[in-house]
C-alpha cells in the first residue's frame, strides 16, 4: 500500500494550518508548493512542526546547477524533508539537488511525468522514460509519476526499480487511488482534501490505501 500525501495549495495561512491540523492524523506527509509559500513565505514551513508530519517542497526546481543548489539549501534550512525537481534541465542540475538533499539527510524526487492532460505533449513518448533513467543514474530517491495514467506508472516502475514513486492526480484530476496504490509508494491528493468541508473526513476516506503503513 502507499503513503497518503496532502498537496496543500490553500493560500491563506490560518486556513492552511486549520486544514493541516485536521488532516495530519491521517497523513504520511504534506506537500507545500508555490501557491502557499509565495503567499506566506518560506519560513511558514516552521509552523507545521506541531503536526509531526514530514514536509515535501514541491517547487519543481528547474534551473542551472548552482541555482538549484541555492534553492535546495534554502528549502532544507527551512525544515523540509524532501524536495521535488525537474529532470529536463539535465544531469548536472538534478545532481545539484540530490547532493544537497544527501547533505541534509533529506530526499530528492524528480518529475518524470505530470498528471494533467497537457503533460503528454512533452513528458510522453520516451521523454518520461529518459527522465526516470536520469533520476536513477543521479541517485535520486524517486520520481513523480501520474495516478491519472496507471499504465505510465507501471512503465516507469520498470526503470526506477525499488526507488520511490510519488503519484499525483488522485481526486479532482480523476486519478483513482485504488488503481495505483499497489504500484506506487505515495499517493498525492490535493483539492479532494483541502477544499473539503471536512478535511479530516476527506483524508480519512483514503485510509484504505494506507493499510499496513
Amino acid at each position: 500500500m502507499a503513503d497518503l500525501i496532502l498537496a496543500l495549495d490553500a493560500t491563506e495561512k490560518k486556513l492552511a494550518l486549520k486544514i493541516a491540523r485536521a488532516a495530519a492524523p491521517h497523513l504520511d506527509a504534506i506537500k507545500l508548493g508555490y501557491p502557499l509559500i509565495l503567499s506566506c513565505g518560506l519560513a511558514f514551513a516552521a509552523e507545521f512542526e506541531e503536526f509531526d508530519v514530514p514536509l515535501i517542497a514541491d517547487f519543481k526546481v528547474a534551473d542551472i546547477p548552482n541555482t538549484n543548489r541555492l534553492i535546495a539549501e534554502q528549502v532544507f534550512d527551512a525544515g523540509f524533508a524532501s524536495i521535488i525537481c525537474h529532470g529536463f534541465c539535465g544531469k548536472d542540475s538534478v545532481e545539484a539537488c540530490v547532493s544537497v538533499a544527501e547533505d541534509y539527510g533529506g530526499a530528492c524526487f524528480v518529475v518524470a511525468e505530470m498528471s494533467h492532460p497537457g503533460a503528454t505533449a512533452f513528458f510522453h513518448g520516451g521523454a518520461a522514460e529518459k527522465i526516470a533513467e536520469l533520476a536513477r543514474e543521479c541517485g535520486a530517491d524517486g520520481i513523480i509519476a501520474p495516478a491519472t495514467r496507471p499504465e505510465r506508472v507501471k512503465a516507469l516502475r520498470k526503470i526506477v526499480g525499488t526507488r520511490k514513486i510519488l503519484s499525483p492526480g488522485v481526486g479532482a484530476q480523476g486519478g483513482d487511488a485504488a488503481a495505483v496504490a499497489e504500484i506506487v509508494d505515495g499517493i498525492i491528493v490535493g483539492r479532494a482534501i483541502y477544499e473539503s468541508d471536512d478535511p479530516a473526513a476527506a483524508a480519512r476516506s483514503f485510509a484504505h490505501v494506507r493499510l499496513g503503513r
